[in-house]
């Protein structure tokens, strides 16, 4: 018995390090800021950095404890399905400024399709960093 006492008292503990979790629970499509975020110590997978996940949307539901993992994080969405937007097309010193549709949700970089609300062609646009559509050529 003393054996066994010793033997469980000089193995090694598994090793658990600090990630982070959710402070409260996260609806889908929240935006992480710093007071969303609590460190916890664990063995389960997750971000443990928290530049990772400040500025970043949730893509479900994450619930108060539950670590945050790069998974179920994404860019914040600046364009909503269903809106519309103006949409630039630019070719040298040719620029056209329309308004269009969007036909899904987007975040800066994304291409996404939109419809032209005046010719109802269905086009390719990118989605800029302030939120405005930019026409593929």
């Amino acid at each position: 018995m003393r054996w066994l006492v010793l033997l469980l008292a000089l193995a090694p503990l598994p090793a658990t390090a600090a990630v982070l979790a959710a402070a409260r629970t996260l609806p889908a499509g929240t935006v992480i800021t710093a007071a969303d975020l609590r460190a916890i110590d664990g063995d389960r997978p997750g971000l443990s950095d928290p530049s990772e996940a400040i500025g970043l949307q949730t893509r479900i539901t994450i619930h108060e404890g539950r670590p945050l993992q790069a998974s179920l994080l994404q860019a914040p969405r600046l364009i909503a399905r269903n809106q519309i937007h103006p949409l630039v097309f630019q070719r040298g010193a040719l620029r056209i400024v329309t308004e269009a549709r969007t036909l899904s949700d987007g975040a800066a970089g994304d291409v996404i399709r939109v419809m032209n609300l005046e010719s109802r062609a269905t086009i390719s646009a990118v989605v800029q960093p302030d939120g405005s559509l930019l026409a593929m050529k």
